[in-house]
Parts: C-alpha cells; sequence; structure tokens
C-alpha cells in the first residue's frame, strides 16, 4: 500500500492515476482535515515502482508529482514510487566531518567521467582521498531536461537524475564516499526552477509576480499561500540530507531568493537542519552562494544572523585570479592587485561597502574578523562558475604556466579559508568545461544559444561563444582522466598533494582566527612578490616574471614549487634575518618564530 498526497488548494477535485499508460486506473482523493489545500489517498495495491500521476479538476492531463522521489522516463513522463528503505547501507557508523579544517571538491557527475553516472564516479574516489579531499560537492542533481546538462535548471527537485543512475546511483555514490572518509555536499537550486517540465504553477502559488528574477516571477517565499511553498523546499532539504545521507547543502545564488518575512527561509532552514543534526547525530552543513557580500549569513541565530554554516567569497577568487592572471574585463575591474589580494586574505570581502566600478555602486559589508572564523568562507581559484561562465569555458591551466598554477595552487589551499578545488584542476586538465545545454523544446534551446552569445558582449570577451545545445559542446568539456599520470599534469597532482598533506599537519594553516594572518606585499615595476603568515608559517610568493631576493625571519624550508628555491642557513649579522630566493612565479612554504 502507498500514501498518496499531494497539495493543490484551488482544487475542486484531485485523482491520482496509477499503472502504466494507457490502462491509467484513477483514484479520488480527499481533502485532509486540518491540513489546507492538501489531497490524500491510499492505494493498496501501488508498491514500490509503480507509476503514477495526479489530475486535478478531471481533466485529461495527469501531471508528475511535486514531491517525486523517481523520475524514470524524464521530467515530463510519470512519477514512479520509491521506497527509501528498500536500499541496502552501509554507513551505519558514519557521523559526518567536521566543515572546519576540510577541503572540498567540486564536481559534476555528468563530467566527470566519460560514462557520466554516479557508479562510474566511484570508481574515481580513491583518487580524492589520496588527494586529501574531505568533501565532494556535486552540482544539482535534481532532474532536469534531456540528458546532459549542469543542473541549474531542474524541475523535479526531489528526484535524482535519472542518466546519472536515479535515486538508487546516488545513494551508491554517497554509501561508497563515506566507506572512504568522504562526505557529500550537494548543490540545490531554491530561487528559480528550470522553465521545461515545471508544473509547480498547476499545482498552487509556488511562485509570485510581486518579485521578478531574471528566470520570470520569483518562488513564493513571502506571499499568499507561502507557507506551504517554504515547507516544500525546507522539507526537500531535509530529504536529501536524512533519506540520500547527504553531508551538506550547497544553496545556489541565495541573493535572488526574495523574502521579506520576519523570519528569512534560510533562518528558518538552518533552524531545521541544526534539528536534524542534532537527532541524527552526525554533522551537517550548510553553504550559500550569495553575491551580497553580507556576513549575516553566517552569523549566528543568536547574534541576529542566517545562522549558515559558510558562504562563497567570490572577492577572493576574483583577487586571486586577477592577480595571476592580470585580467581585468568584466568584474576583474577592482582586482588585480597585490593590496587587494592582500585585504581579501585578511579580511575576507574586498568590496565591503566599497565603491564598485563594475557595479556602478558602493557594495558590501565588513566582516567582524574578531568574531566569524575564516573557516566560513571558501575560497578557490576555479568553480563551474568561473570556468563555466568564461567564454570558451577555459581554465587557468589554459592561459598560466605550470609554474604559476603551483603559486595560485599554494595561495588557495594555505590561506585561512575553506578552500575548494574544482574538478580536474589538481592536475592542470586542459579540457574545457563549457555551458551546455540539452533542451528538448527546439525554441528553448535556440533562445539559450542566442541569450548566451549576448551575454559575452558586457563581459568584454570577445570570440567564438560555443554553442550550449550542440552535443560537441559538452563531450570537450568531460574530463580526459588519462592527462593526470602524464607530464606535466603529474607534477601538479603532486604538489596539490603535498600542499593539502602540509595543510592537515600543521595546526596553524587551520587556525580559524583572521586576527593571525599577516600579509605583506611588493609590488613595483621590477618586483611583485607577497608574504602571507599564518602563525608561524610563512607562504611567499614571487609573482614577478624575474627573481627575487626577499628578507624573512623564517629559518625552515617546508615546501618549494621550484627545485632553485634557496633559503640561506645562515641569518644575516645577529637580527636573525635570512634571504630566501625566489625564481620567477615561484612560491615557498617556510616556518619561523611566531609573529612578535
Amino acid at each position: 500500500m502507498t500514501r498518496f498526497e499531494v497539495w493543490a488548494p484551488d482544487a475542486r477535485r484531485v485523482d491520482v492515476a496509477t499503472g502504466p499508460a494507457p490502462d491509467l486506473v484513477r483514484h479520488p482523493m480527499s481533502p485532509l482535515p486540518g491540513r489546507p489545500g492538501w489531497w490524500g489517498t491510499d492505494v493498496p495495491d501501488a508498491g514500490h515502482g509503480t507509476d503514477y500521476g495526479f489530475a486535478l479538476d478531471g481533466s485529461g492531463e495527469v501531471l508528475p508529482d511535486p514531491r517525486s522521489l523517481w523520475q524514470p522516463n524524464g521530467v515530463h513522463g510519470p512519477s514512479r514510487v520509491y521506497d527509501h528503505g528498500r536500499f541496502a547501507w552501509t554507513d551505519a557508523e558514519w557521523r559526518g566531518r567536521p566543515f572546519p579544517g576540510s577541503v572540498l571538491y567540486e564536481m559534476h557527475v555528468g563530467t566527470f567521467t566519460q560514462e557520466g553516472t554516479f557508479d562510474a564516479a566511484i570508481e574515481r574516489l580513491d583518487h580524492l582521498v589520496s588527494l586529501g579531499i574531505d568533501a565532494v560537492e556535486l552540482l544539482p542533481v535534481a532532474s532536469f531536461p534531456g540528458r546532459h546538462g549542469w543542473g541549474y535548471d531542474g524541475v523535479h527537485l526531489w528526484a535524482p537524475h535519472e542518466p546519472y543512475g536515479g535515486p538508487d546511483g546516488l545513494k551508491r555514490f554517497v554509501d561508497a564516499a563515506h566507506g572512504r572518509g568522504l562526505a557529500v555536499v550537494l548543490d540545490v537550486v531554491y530561487n528559480h526552477l528550470g522553465p521545461d517540465g515545471n508544473r509547480l504553477a498547476s499545482y498552487g502559488p509556488y511562485f509570485t509576480g510581486a518579485h521578478t528574477t531574471p528566470w520570470g516571477d520569483a518562488v513564493n517565499f513571502d506571499q499568499e499561500g507561502s507557507d506551504e511553498v517554504r515547507a516544500f523546499v525546507i522539507e526537500n532539504a531535509l530529504m536529501w540530507l536524512r533519506d540520500h545521507h547527504l553531508d551538506g547543502l550547497r544553496l545556489d545564488a541565495v541573493h535572488a531568493i526574495t523574502d521579506h518575512r520576519a523570519v528569512h527561509v534560510l533562518e528558518e532552514l538552518a533552524e531545521a537542519v541544526a534539528g536534524l543534526s542534532a537527532h541524527l547525530g552526525r554533522n551537517l552543513f550548510l553553504i550559500a552562494e550569495s553575491d551580497l557580500n553580507d556576513p549575516r549569513l553566517v552569523t549566528p541565530r543568536e547574534a541576529g544572523g542566517y545562522g549558515l554554516d559558510a558562504q562563497w567569497s567570490d572577492d577572493f577568487h576574483h583577487a586571486l585570479h586577477s592577480a595571476l592572471t592580470g585580467e581585468r574585463q568584466g568584474y576583474y575591474c577592482d582586482f588585480g592587485s597585490l593590496e587587494v589580494l592582500k585585504k581579501t586574505l585578511t579580511r575576507v570581502f574586498f568590496h565591503d561597502g566599497t565603491m564598485s566600478t563594475y557595479r556602478g555602486r558602493h557594495h558590501g559589508r565588513p566582516v567582524d574578523v574578531r568574531t566569524t572564523p575564516a573557516h566560513r568562507f571558501l575560497g578557490f581559484l576555479q568553480n563551474h562558475d568561473q570556468v563555466g561562465n568564461r567564454a570558451s569555458g577555459d581554465r587557468v591551466s589554459a592561459s598560466l604556466s605550470v609554474p604559476m598554477q603551483k603559486v595560485g595552487a599554494a595561495l588557495l589551499l594555505l590561506a585561512p579559508f575553506t578552500p575548494m578545488l574544482f574538478m580536474g584542476e589538481e592536475w592542470g586538465a586542459s579540457t574545457p568545461w563549457c555551458y551546455f545545454t540539452d533542451h528538448v523544446d527546439p525554441d528553448l534551446g535556440r533562445a539559450v544559444s542566442e541569450g548566451r552569445r549576448r551575454e559575452f558582449a558586457r563581459h568584454g570577451w570577445a570570440g567564438d561563444v560555443p554553442d550550449p545545445q550542440d552535443p560537441e559542446t559538452f563531450r570537450r568539456s568531460v574530463l580526459d582522466w588519462s592527462e593526470a599520470g602524464g607530464p606535466p599534469h603529474r607534477e601538479l597532482l603532486g604538489w596539490h598533494r603535498a600542499l593539502i598533506a602540509l595543510r592537515r599537519a600543521i595546526p596553524d594553516l587551520n587556525d580559524p582566527r583572521l586576527t593571525r594572518t599577516n600579509v605583506e606585499v611588493r609590488e613595483n615595476g621590477t618586483e611583485r612578490y607577497i608574504v602571507l603568515q599564518r602563525g608561524r608559517v610563512h607562504i611567499i610568493a614571487n609573482l614577478a616574471g624575474r627573481s627575487a631576493d626577499i628578507t624573512t625571519a623564517a629559518s625552515r624550508l617546508l615546501l618549494a614549487s621550484e627545485p632553485d628555491v634557496k633559503l640561506e642557513t645562515d641569518s644575516i649579522g645577529d637580527s636573525g634575518i635570512r634571504s630566501l630566493t625566489l625564481p620567477a612565479a615561484s612560491v615557498a612554504v617556510l616556518t619561523g618564530p611566531f609573529p612578535g
């Protein structure tokens, strides 16, 4: 027997239709007492694997379930009954990983392997363990149209994408990851849904015209009927964490969530997840992506914040990327100098109330570094947005030499923030990662392709923009794992492993106190270097095109990106100061006394 329930507040009649088409059997549903707008019924012979859908007001059209757990025939097909209790988990002893001190790895299931499935990704998990990764962050897997895409146009938020392996495939992946000591984070999208296959508006006021978004009407978090919409989102989040054993969620573009209620939906979500964590006895966490530069997202609820565990730091990315590459177009226009990088390393946000040239207004709010630990901010040199939203999807490996990639890796992995790598970054993958789609609707596909080309005019990128709908755009984005074992990729992979091992071995490199991070920069016509000091650890990077002699109080060389890095063994006089010789585009990690 299966219990069917659905929220359809404006319907006068609701039926659940079960069985294979065209021989559907309709079962009348009844209003549920004490639950306005909800309908329900029990169907005795509809067990696991039964196809079904809902018909509203006697319509001949049968719609998928808004809370469908399984969409085996795509976003337009029928829903299928799925019993979570049938899966045989082996992770009963798993208690999660604490977020502070973790290293994250962002993965897109469809392009991580040639097969593009959860099961194929399992075969590569040992690589992540040997790299030193603590948590895998999956791009969205909620069911979306077509076979391949980024996943941000999902329409069945409760059903893992069938071409990846469906709900059982996701569970096998999570179970296998936990067996190797890896946490799994899932990217979820609550600020909009994709247009193709989205039938939520047929059921109730899931969207509102009171707020506008780039995708049309906003998700209804604060207008009439929003109680059930908020419950839909919060219960969806809890479902992923509870039923799929996920360890955390990354909340996409929360700045696009409009909610004017006294208790913001993000705060309500954080409270619900904290309660589930206490109930399960398992570490669970929430990470926000936000364009607002607002530390209130990660400020504890007791102090008036939303109480999320972490947020992405785009300013750190922009500062590091532009310092390494020299790019200044588009949103990089305020970044590039080492002084800007210094500010992000010590104050988190560069725009913390300052004028943003790109936006044409002041932007951001300061972080109180005395009370806000650094691990609440994710740092990255690459991610799906910062690679895939470039015109040709080119990674930094396309424009940076191997020595400069090593410099970038050191400044990322040894910075105060929680670091995240984008898949393939660890070996300097040469494959691009483009924006790709597989829309079945030809008009929608054409609109996406044309819109993509127009979009790049503002960013200042010229040249050919790959057509997202061209299957070759997707195929070119699949990782080539054969690269990892050959030169120069093997050298970069070893460097990333060494940096992560060093980060784990030295407590100073996981010290969350930003007040103990000191940065010195030198930038003129011939010299361009940065000294990042974290407790006794000194990270000294030469970004110039010529060698540099730099004085330092550090006394022992721990790690160097190039063999001809030299530290004088004797101090200069009685000062305790030594001379470090760094070749062009190189970095050294040293130990020395605590800062006085």
